[in-house]
């Protein structure tokens, strides 16, 4: 799909990979509506955007009425591009977590993309348009200290499946994204010391808005960023085996920085 002149619904633009894809976007000519929660970092985004025609709804997509209300700011111009990018996730055991944190990443990460897009099918232009839900390679590798996130990004990774077979009659299309580790605000100090210790590699998110660009333009069904990642995922489909052997290798040190990563919060 050609970017220029798309009316494009960013959620989660005011973390780091939601502004690195909004600049991206803005430069590529389309024309951006940029949700989030805190109007301060969207209104500075926005002024800095390419182009015109852009505006800020600051509004809390976990509740029922924020999203209703969404749907009737619109206004009458039909979406081309819903962009579901806001996520969270936290690195701890499972025993050490809250129900609340527990339920706080399965709704942010998989319950709000999925009730968002129900709001908005109806607005999306029927000539062609384009649903892109960003992921995560733990949506195809579920690794330890992660289990919500991982169930929300595998839950996220199905509901584009499914969506995209259930609308495959009609001229919208579903696409997944999927990025590995990057270097964002959301990851703490000990994520950012487990994953050098690890030999994970973290992406910029301007390296993340680039792939998903490239994946808007060619409709690429599913993407996932990063080698040997890819080789992972795949690995994992195939034969789960030789990746649990691998991850139970690095279990102590993801434990150890769990921990750390609880007492940060």
């Amino acid at each position: 799909m050609e970017i220029d002149k798309k009316h494009v619904l960013l959620t989660g633009a005011s973390g780091g990979i939601g502004q690195a894809l909004a600049l991206a976007l803005a430069a590529k000519g389309a024309r951006l509506t940029l949700i989030g929660r805190r109007a301060e970092p969207l209104e500075t985004l926005c002024t800095g955007l390419s182009g015109e025609g852009h505006r800020v709804l600051t509004l809390d997509l976990n509740d029922m009425a924020a999203r209703a209300e969404l749907a009737q700011k619109l206004g009458e111009q039909p979406l081309d591009i819903l962009i579901n990018c806001a996520g969270s996730n936290q690195l701890g055991w499972l025993s050490d977590q809250t129900e609340y944190e527990i339920e706080q990443q399965l709704r942010i990460n998989l319950l709000v993309p999925m009730l968002l897009t129900r709001q908005l099918l109806n607005r999306l232009n029927p000539k062609q348009a384009l649903i892109v839900n960003i992921g995560s390679s733990f949506g195809a590798i579920g690794y330890p200290g992660y289990t919500a996130y991982c169930a929300a990004k595998f839950g996220l990774r199905g509901f584009s499946e499914a969506l995209r077979r259930e609308l495959s009659n009609t001229s919208t299309k579903v696409i997944y994204i999927a990025p590995r580790a990057t270097d964002t605000a959301l990851n703490s100090e000990s994520v950012r010391a487990m994953n050098q210790i690890l030999g994970n590699r973290m992406d910029s998110p301007e390296t993340v808005a680039a792939v998903v660009l490239r994946s808007i333009a060619r409709e690429r069904t599913e993407t996932y960023i990063g080698w040997p990642e890819r080789l992972f995922v795949l690995i994992n489909k195939l034969n789960s085996a030789p990746v649990t052997r691998a991850i139970r290798g690095q279990l102590e040190i993801i434990r150890r920085y769990a921990i750390e990563a609880r007492s940060e919060r």
